[in-house]
């Protein structure tokens, strides 16, 4: 049950759409060139995960690659149909770290044109493959600005080695040169580091009491909202093991899968969820700390 305290901040719940086959620990184990060979889940994971959310009455951002909303356009449909927010996950999951600014700009227009195309609404949110926007490639965040988008959720304020920016506001920020807002994901500071609480491989390991306590610590001490993700490939079971992985990527991707689906329901029942847009882009945003950073809830 939700408790008194959780009710004061409303927690942002997002969804990377992209099938257990795209994720980047698997870009040199099943190259893009096979990818329409592989039995696709995406859809019957992203219908689930809309049941489950009707259940508990959240809304949620779905950051969705262009890939699978170019095959399944009435995803996109149906998305908006149920009241969630459609973002961009890009075109085909290509990490920032790996594209030129002009590679990374047609990437995210071609991905923004489509999901409007195909929603009839504005798309305002963008998310980095595997969060790959860090201190060394800055200028994307120019890039979305300058090509229409709202804002950014592709910062980890952690230390990881495959991606992060321990350095980076663990709260919503915007960029000097433009005041474009970025929205990175959350961690909660434990002895002087960053630990994250944000989702993802994360949310799977720790245990879940972990979870909830900071989440709520995040609520209750420092007054802000969480951002959570998952992806649809995180609740499925049947998703066909990759074969020619090492231990630990293997390890990253399927460990406690099994109770994932669980864990994302007690998290819905817990805590009290919207859309990013509704939380970080309302009237209610008001500048703090400086003109670098944001409070938005």
């Amino acid at each position: 049950m939700k408790s008194p305290d959780s009710k004061i901040v409303v927690n942002a719940m997002s969804v990377d759409v992209e099938d257990y086959f795209q994720v980047s620990a698997f870009e040199q184990t099943i190259p893009r060139s096979r990818w329409d060979s592989m039995p696709c889940h995406v859809e019957a994971n992203v219908e689930r995960l809309l049941a489950l959310f009707e259940q508990y009455s959240v809304k949620a951002t779905f950051f969705t690659l262009g890939w699978v909303a170019e095959r399944y356009p009435l995803l996109i449909k149906t998305l908006v149909e149920h009241g969630h927010e459609v973002a961009s996950h890009g075109w085909e999951h290509t990490r920032v770290v790996h594209q030129s600014p002009d590679q990374f700009r047609q990437d995210v227009v071609k991905a923004k044109e489509l999901l409007e195309d195909l929603s009839g609404q504005p798309v305002r949110g963008y998310r980095a493959a595997s969060y790959s926007i860090n201190s060394t490639n800055l200028w994307a965040l120019d890039v979305l600005s300058e090509v229409g988008y709202e804002y950014s959720s592709s910062v980890v304020p952690i230390k990881h080695d495959l991606y992060g920016m321990p350095e980076a506001s663990r709260f919503p920020f915007r960029t000097e040169s433009r005041g474009f807002l970025e929205i990175p994901i959350s961690t909660i500071s434990v002895a002087g580091r960053n630990i994250n609480c944000g989702g993802g491989g994360w949310f799977r390991l720790f245990p879940y009491a972990f979870s909830r306590w900071a989440i709520q610590s995040v609520n209750d001490n420092e007054n802000q909202p969480c951002i959570f993700y998952f992806h649809p490939w995180e609740i499925d079971e049947q998703q066909p093991r990759v074969a020619g992985i090492n231990v630990k990527t293997r390890f990253r991707h399927y460990v406690n899968i099994h109770k994932m689906y669980g864990r994302i329901e007690r998290l819905l029942n817990d805590f009290n969820w919207d859309r990013m847009d509704r939380i970080f882009l309302s009237q209610a945003c008001e500048a703090i700390e400086g003109p670098e950073a944001v409070s938005c809830y």
